[in-house]
C-alpha cells in the first residue's frame, strides 16, 4: 500500500514539475522581426530579486550588418555599447499570469517602452507600449 501511494506520489510531483517548466516565462526565446519575419535574437529571460530581466545571448545579423552592432540610437549608459549581452527588458514584476511594470529597450531604435510579457500557448507574447499605443510581438523557443 505505501508503495503505491509512494509511485502516485512521484507521479504527481513529475507531472507538476513539468507542467511549471511549461508555464514558465523564463528560458531562452527567440525574437522574430516583424517587417521580415526572420529570427533576430535569442533572449534569455531570468528571475533576480522576484524581478524579471532579458539579455540578449546571440544576434541574427542581416546580410548587411554587423556580427554585434552598438546600439547607437540608445542614451544613457547603453550608449554605443554592444548588443550582444545588452539587458533589454528590465524590473518585470509578476501580476497573475502576467509579467508588467517594467519596461523593453527597442536596440534598433534606441527607444524605452513599458513592457509586459505572458505566455499563450507555449508562445511569449512581448508587449511595448506608450500610453495606449502599443505593439505585440511573439517569441517563441528555439
Amino acid at each position: 500500500m505505501h508503495k503505491i501511494n509512494f509511485l502516485i506520489l512521484f507521479f504527481l510531483v513529475i507531472c507538476w514539475a513539468q507542467v511549471s517548466n511549461a508555464q514558465s516565462v523564463v528560458g531562452t526565446w527567440k525574437t522574430i522581426d516583424d517587417e521580415t519575419g526572420k529570427p533576430r535574437s535569442l533572449v534569455q529571460i531570468y528571475e533576480q530579486g522576484g524581478k524579471l530581466y532579458g539579455k540578449i545571448t546571440k544576434f541574427f545579423p542581416e546580410p548587411n550588418e554587423e556580427e554585434n552592432p552598438l546600439c547607437k540610437e540608445c542614451k544613457g549608459t547603453k550608449k554605443n555599447q554592444p548588443i550582444l549581452g545588452m539587458i533589454i527588458i528590465e524590473n518585470l514584476k509578476k501580476n497573475g499570469n502576467e509579467w508588467k511594470s517594467g519596461t523593453i529597450l527597442d536596440p534598433k531604435n534606441g527607444s524605452v517602452y513599458d513592457c509586459k510579457i505572458w505566455l499563450e500557448d507555449n508562445e511569449l507574447k512581448v508587449r511595448g507600449y506608450l500610453g495606449f499605443f502599443y505593439r505585440t510581438q511573439t517569441w517563441v523557443k528555439p
